[in-house]
């Protein structure tokens, strides 16, 4: 046998490179639903959580989109609209199926799409090794945004956005006319689809680096393009209105400083996320590879987007190794598919490829009843600091009624529960005007004359506390008696 023919047997056909791939990609998207299924409960930390499934069930149940507050007695009839509807109508019925173990199940499944799709496109440039690797790291690295709200269900389709459109790009070529299904898909999911406006952008002056130009009818298909994202868009119940309600956010309310998801990025919380970034810089500092000046605007675009709010974690972290993959695959050859692809298969791959629709079947035969076994054995519950069971059980054994001043924290669970809220998690419409900054002042130092006109103004008839919240002092210097506590929760009624 010559050397040609002896190549020829040990490196795979394209179809077995396609199927290792795809089983390293899925091995990977499952190890990380595994990981997260022994955590679960911390997808269901954030107070957000109720009020989310909430509005999805009250959709279903009315078939109707508000336009008006429904939840709170302060904003009662102001107008709002759930311009998230989509991901609230999928948490809903999640949780019609499974209950919270439904929702976090759905949570964890949507992560994982979002860890193979990374791995995939990934390893369309680099060894699948490598590729899963970086997936797998990003999938960490972003892990504090993984919470039972609309905006995880949108990071498939970030994902996917960014890879095509900047392969389009780099193949100077127009953009696949169906990527803007996923624009319409983004809007009625999550207000960051303004985003994709953004990526498409960047991804053209991709290819304005790259043609200059040279090419004006690809220019103008990128250009029409780029005006269809947000025309598109428009295909949501609520028209402009959600595009608006996006930019009131994006450009500051008085109570994005007080949340901690639109804090900047803190170093000494986010440690691991900070050495990340650190050890990119210099791993790109020390390899100069020649991104050329699009893509380099593009990463400053998403470090400065994290930088500047929590919540934005996933831009870099995703986007930045699929935008520099073939770079990278370029500079470093061994690291290539191109090179994995001249191998020789190892035992391991030889196996992927030859028992390629068993083990896929296997996997999902496992993860079915993975899924089974954790429904009848453990029952999830959103965090007792946001639900305030037990307070909410003595305020309905007591008949506690009238208007309640409630933490933050407790706004989901009291929309869950069908009682209206003093405040609660939609801040980016609701709670303006003065209000938050004014609920803010209330827990400061020389808060309680604010504390004592709030209560009068809005003739509060019990409270519902943290066990923290700041203003426990004021409640007892104004006479209101405690009549309930524990380890979460605190209820405060008028003193006789």
């Amino acid at each position: 046998m010559n050397q040609a023919a002896a190549i020829a047997t040990a490196t795979p056909s394209l179809g077995d490179a396609q199927r290792i791939r795809l089983i390293f990609c899925l091995l990977c998207a499952c190890a990380v639903a595994y990981l997260l299924t022994a955590f679960a409960g911390a997808i269901l930390q954030d107070p957000d959580n109720w009020w989310q499934v909430k509005v999805g069930l009250d959709f279903l149940e009315n078939r109707t989109f508000p336009t008006v507050d429904p939840y709170s007695y302060t904003f009662a009839g102001q107008p709002w609209i759930a311009k998230e509807w989509l991901g609230q109508i999928l948490l809903a019925l999640a949780y019609r199926a499974g209950g919270w173990n439904g929702v976090v199940t759905l949570i964890i499944a949507t992560i994982g799409l979002t860890v193979f799709l990374m791995g995939w496109f990934l390893s369309a440039w680099l060894k699948p090794i490598l590729a899963i690797a970086l997936a797998l790291a990003a999938a960490l690295l972003i892990a504090p945004i993984y919470t039972a709200r609309p905006h995880v269900f949108t990071l498939p389709i970030i994902v996917v956005w960014t890879a095509m459109l900047f392969r389009a790009a780099r193949e100077e070529r127009a953009p696949p006319p169906w990527l803007l299904v996923l624009v319409v898909l983004w809007a009625n999911l999550h207000a960051t689809f303004t985003l994709s406006f953004i990526i498409a952008a960047f991804a053209g002056l991709d290819l304005l680096a790259r043609a200059g130009l040279s090419k004006p009818s690809l220019l103008v298909k990128w250009v029409v393009f780029g005006l269809l994202c947000p025309l598109v868009s428009l295909l949501h119940p609520y028209g402009v209105k959600a595009i608006l309600a996006t930019l009131t956010v994006a450009y500051g309310n008085e109570a994005v400083p007080l949340i901690l998801e639109w804090n900047p990025s803190n170093a000494q919380e986010q440690l691991f996320q900070e050495a990340a970034m650190l050890l990119a810089i210099f791993g790109l500092l020390v390899s100069r590879p020649r991104i050329g000046w699009a893509k380099a605007l593009f990463i400053v675009f998403t470090l400065h987007v994290y930088l500047a709010h929590l919540r934005f974690v996933y831009l870099p972290f995703l986007l930045i190794p699929l935008i520099i993959a073939v770079e990278i695959a370029q500079q470093y050859p061994s690291l290539s598919t191109t090179a994995w692809l001249a191998e020789k298969r190892d035992g391991l791959e030889k196996l992927f490829a030859s028992r390629f629709y068993a083990i896929c079947g296997a996997m999902a035969v496992l993860l079915v009843g993975a899924v089974s076994i954790l429904g009848s054995a453990y029952q999830g519950a959103p965090s007792p600091a946001t639900s305030a069971s037990g307070a909410l059980a003595f305020a309905r054994d007591h008949h506690l009624s009238g208007n309640v001043l409630n933490s933050y924290n407790f706004g989901g669970t009291l929309i869950f529960h069908d009682i209206k809220t003093y405040i609660d998690g939609r801040t980016d419409q609701l709670f303006l005007g003065g209000f938050t900054k004014t609920d803010d002042a209330t827990g400061h130092s020389d808060g309680k004359p604010q504390l004592e006109a709030q209560l009068k103004k809005y003739a509060i008839g019990w409270a519902l506390l943290t066990a923290d919240d700041t203003r426990i002092p004021f409640f007892n210097e104004l006479g209101w008696k405690r009549a309930y506590a524990d380890d979460y929760a605190v209820i405060y009624l008028p003193g006789t």
